[in-house]
């Protein structure tokens, strides 16, 4: 498959990613009588990337997400060359999706992005008020441990066909343990397409939903390869 084919399905599996999952968390989580609350949106954010694992693993792998790809990268993987395309592609579709939201969810009467349109963020941007230092290690583990299930999910000794289903239910547990944190990012292409909507604090903030989750991911990677090496071939 060409890489051109594959940036662009990469930019739509992101684009569905935080379509759906920050979708959700604008649109659907607090609405009146009816919200889904963070249950739906750890399963809005499970889903999407079930659903786009079955729809463009085959072209892809499916990252979405350039902790994946890094820690992807350092589990042996996937080429470095081919790391920074793929990190463009998936950032560029969070963007995109992050102002397709804005225009639906601003049509809203009384909309403001004062209530953080899904935003990640840590102290007094943190949903449950959690300092920094909480924020990082949350950010980090569980991009490790959301890596460490992708490589085993994926990995060619175990039966082919079933991985997206254990890697969109450890998403869905990821966000349940962690939106009150950091309201979970584990991906900083989801994190960068709300930040350039909102601005001020988010942008300030977001410097650590891309530090944090690249090294769990990397960490994740690297651990999963020392546990379980890939068979040598004759």
């Amino acid at each position: 498959m060409s890489l051109s084919r594959r940036l662009i399905a990469e930019f739509i599996g992101t684009f569905w990613l935080v379509l759906g999952g920050c979708g959700t968390a604008v649109l659907a989580a607090g609405f009146p009588h009816t919200g889904v609350g963070f249950v739906g949106v750890a399963l809005a954010f499970g889903l999407t990337l079930l659903t786009m694992a079955y729809a463009i693993g085959h072209i892809s792998g499916c990252h979405i997400n350039p902790a994946v790809t890094a820690g992807l990268c350092a589990g042996g993987r996937f080429p470095v060359s081919e790391v920074v395309p793929y990190i463009v592609a998936q950032v560029l579709g969070g963007i995109a999706a992050a102002r397709v939201l804005y225009v639906i969810a601003s049509g809203a009467a009384g909309f403001s992005l004062s209530a953080g349109f899904a935003a990640n963020g840590y102290g007094a941007h943190s949903p449950g008020g959690y300092p920094l230092l909480s924020c990082i290690v949350c950010e980090v583990v569980m991009t490790l441990i959301f890596l460490f299930v992708i490589m085993g999910a994926t990995d060619k000794r175990v039966p082919a066909g079933f991985a997206p289903i254990p890697i969109g239910l450890v998403l869905t547990l990821i966000h349940l343990i962690s939106i009150p944190v950091t309201n979970t990012s584990v991906n900083p292409a989801r994190s960068t397409g709300p930040a350039l909507v909102v601005g001020g604090w988010a942008l300030e903030q977001l410097w650590l939903f891309w530090l944090a989750p690249i090294v769990g991911g990397i960490l994740g990677g690297l651990i999963y390869r020392s546990l379980a090496p890939e068979e040598k071939k004759a």
